[in-house]
């Protein structure tokens, strides 16, 4: 979800500056930062970034910088025009002179607000959408690469869950003679029969065929859901949950040196996924 878009738009006597960006969320936080006189139109604005980004930590500014020399000060021509004509029933001088007293009294002067010049806002309002545009086709970049990423450490968990297949047989073997050993080395006797057993008992303990098969479908799970196309992010982080789990218990259940290490890398491509899982819707 990470992305970044910009718009400029020139207008007469300023240049409107559009900046729109997004960071990894579960939800979308969006904080919008615009100049006083377009405060009417933050919810329309706020509704809009909401049906077009849906998720992500995202920050929308709009930055005001004047390219013409426009004052908001006016003189109160009513007024002064009173104040002169009240100081020459009581003062002599000339028309500056007396101009000169007169601005200096209460209310010569006014600040006018700026209002919202319809015209103007349809040119913002179309920046804004070019804006939004931008981060959205910076996103479907991202988005493609981290599929291809995906792909790859997908297919790489399931070569790494044949090698763990190909180490089982002899991880049983291995665990027999292990057993074996540890009796012998004790110089008892035993009975064959319930050895046997118990080491049946024991060897189911170890056994890791519902793990490979569930590990099996998670992944196809996940490969089926890349090829959705309605995105959910949070629907693939839940199968890399699953994913996750069966890879551990595979590695508690293995017993086996080299078939842990078979399962470190594994879980070393699992985790290289759960670090870009976030940026998907």
């Amino acid at each position: 979800m990470t992305g970044y878009g910009k718009a400029i738009v020139q207008l007469p006597t300023k240049k409107v500056t559009i900046e729109i960006k997004s960071l990894n969320s579960k939800n979308l936080d969006l904080n919008v930062r615009i100049p006083q006189y377009y405060r009417e139109k933050e919810i329309d604005v706020r509704k809009t970034i909401a049906n077009t980004v849906v998720r992500g930590k995202v920050d929308f500014s709009i930055y005001v910088e004047m390219t013409a020399e426009v004052s908001q000060t006016k003189v109160n021509v009513n007024v002064v025009a009173d104040y002169m004509n009240q100081l020459k029933q009581i003062a002599t001088g000339t028309d500056v002179e007396l101009l000169d007293m007169a601005m200096r009294l209460p209310d010569t002067l006014k600040t006018e607000r700026e209002e919202l010049d319809p015209e103007e806002w349809v040119l913002i309002e179309k920046g804004v959408e070019e804006a939004i545009a931008a981060l959205v086709q910076f996103r479907k970049d991202e988005a493609e690469s981290l599929e291809i990423d995906f792909r790859e450490r997908i297919q790489n968990i399931q070569n790494l869950a044949i090698e763990v297949n190909q180490h089982d047989d002899a991880r049983m073997e291995a665990v027999k003679l292990k057993l074996r050993k540890a009796i012998d080395d004790l110089q008892v006797t035993v009975d064959e029969n319930r050895f046997e057993q118990e080491l049946i008992y024991y060897l189911e303990k170890l056994d890791i065929n519902e793990e490979k098969v569930r590990l099996a479908n998670h992944l196809e799970y996940f490969i089926k859901e890349l090829n959705n196309q309605v995105s959910d992010g949070k629907k693939l982080g839940f199968i890399v949950q699953e994913i996750g789990r069966e890879i551990n218990t595979t590695g508690s259940k293995s017993n086996y040196a080299p078939m842990q290490q078979v399962v470190v890398q594994m879980k070393n491509e699992l985790e290289k996924i759960k670090e870009q899982i976030l940026n998907v819707l």
